[in-house]
């Protein structure tokens, strides 16, 4: 008897070893995820975009007159004073009209007299059918209509005449035969402040227009950023926004502020084609700035972060770890004894890296990062380990 006992024991012993190693091999493996952890720190929201430096105060000296442009013996660097000579220039004149557009212009300029003769007899008229009207309306036997109406034929006579003038006084012009030689006299063209000469826009000599940019004057050792934002994002920037230089060429940014929104945006293409309206905001660098910005010149590129918002004790949660839940708020999934939990979060700010955490977490939590649609709450899991 007790050894028909022992047997059963045994295969009774068997059969729960055999069933639980059923169990163990059939059971779910727990699903690997990526963690982080929820963290109290420093916490910044901002408008991040490329600019450029440039002068302060800068100025385009360009050419006075149309003429001929001796070379400019200046280099770029080179400081000038006010009133300094840049460059120098022989006016040139126009040079008289062949008898072809002689005999051209005199006929158009017979042309235009006779129509100022027409205009002129055409507001005489007008004028004498507008007097018998007001008599006649004054004495009621006129309707207002066409009393208005002559007012209105009367005005119109006028602006004829004046064109028809106008016109005559443009033939006029051309006609004019200067009684000087081809080449007048040289012509100095000066700096209007002090600084550096920044930029040579025309160098060699030779015939150039009026306007003509020559040479660009400013004080590179004074200078700011213009940052040009798309107008959505220049509208929450306000006066005094601390900014953060950054991609200027050394290690550490560069402190500033916003000096200036300008008022009034402008159309931009973008690279990819999209039409956008851009505003540009003015940086200036702060005292403390003055060491690091000396290797900064007019126009290097920069990128500028325009603070908006910062908390230093912010409770952050990483930005991966946030999804919508179906009522389209918040939710994350925490770990919680090797499970999965999700739970509804409320988040303040946002930024690239974290959302800023007001409620439902605490710091040292766990959570999931880019969780999957397969998984679901109370699924265990595990942390992948890189």
């Amino acid at each position: 008897m007790i050894a028909l006992i022992q047997r059963w024991r045994w295969a009774l012993g068997g059969a729960v070893l055999m069933a639980a190693g059923l169990v163990w091999a059939f059971w779910p493996e727990p699903m690997l995820v990526d963690t982080g952890k929820v963290t109290r720190g420093l916490m910044t929201v901002g408008v991040t975009d490329d600019g450029v430096t440039r002068a302060e105060d800068y100025y385009v000296v360009s050419a006075p007159v149309t003429g001929y442009l001796s070379r400019i013996h200046l280099n770029v660097g080179d400081r000038v004073r006010p009133g300094m000579q840049v460059a120098t220039m022989a006016a040139t004149w126009p040079s008289p009209l062949d008898s072809r557009s002689e005999s051209e212009l005199s006929a158009l300029l017979k042309t235009a007299l006779a129509g100022v003769a027409s205009a002129q007899a055409a507001v005489l008229q007008s004028s004498r059918d507008l007097a018998r009207a007001q008599a006649l309306s004054a004495r009621g036997f006129f309707p207002k209509a066409q009393l208005e109406q002559a007012k209105t034929r009367l005005l119109e006579q006028k602006a004829a005449l004046t064109q028809a003038q106008g016109e005559v006084l443009r033939l006029q012009s051309l006609r004019y035969q200067p009684t000087r030689p081809a080449t007048g006299q040289s012509i100095s063209v000066r700096a209007p402040a002090s600084g550096l000469i920044m930029s040579l826009a025309n160098e060699s000599e030779g015939v150039i227009q009026q306007g003509t940019p020559l040479v660009t004057i400013g004080d590179p050792s004074r200078i700011e950023a213009v940052v040009d934002l798309i107008s959505r994002d220049a509208a929450q920037v306000p006066k005094g926004a601390p900014v953060l230089i950054t991609q200027w060429g050394g290690p550490d940014p560069i402190l500033g502020y916003v000096k200036q929104v300008e008022p009034f945006g402008r159309l931009k293409v973008s690279a990819l084609g999209i039409e956008e309206q851009r505003v540009d905001v003015i940086i200036g660098f702060t005292l403390s700035a003055a060491q690091k910005i000396k290797p900064l010149g007019h126009g290097y590129q920069i990128e500028a972060e325009i603070l908006l918002w910062r908390k230093p004790d912010a409770v952050r949660v990483p930005l991966g770890a946030l999804f919508r839940g179906v009522k389209g708020d918040w939710h994350v999934f925490v770990i919680s004894g090797r499970r999965a939990s999700e739970r509804a979060v409320r988040i303040g700010h946002l930024n690239d890296e974290y959302g800023e955490v007001l409620a439902g977490l605490t710091p040292g939590e766990s959570v999931i990062l880019n969780p999957g649609r397969s998984l679901v709450d109370g699924a265990r899991v595990a942390a992948r380990h890189n």
